[in-house]
């Protein structure tokens, strides 16, 4: 599943625990997207050293 999606979750369920007055999904929301930009940043960052290691051996 995509970041993008799991995040639009997060969101979702955040809002419905703010609506509802229920901490736990609220917070649960906050975690899905945290969760959802970590593996984001990771895949960025294994792009990123893709890129450099492919540098390094053209070099």
């Amino acid at each position: 599943m995509g970041s993008a999606v799991d995040k639009a979750r997060g969101r979702v369920k955040e809002l419905a625990g703010r609506l509802t007055g229920d901490e736990r999904l609220e917070a649960e929301g906050r975690t899905d997207q945290a969760k959802a930009k970590a593996r984001e940043a990771v895949r960025k960052l294994r792009a990123r050293a893709r890129g450099v290691m492919d540098s390094i051996r053209r070099s």
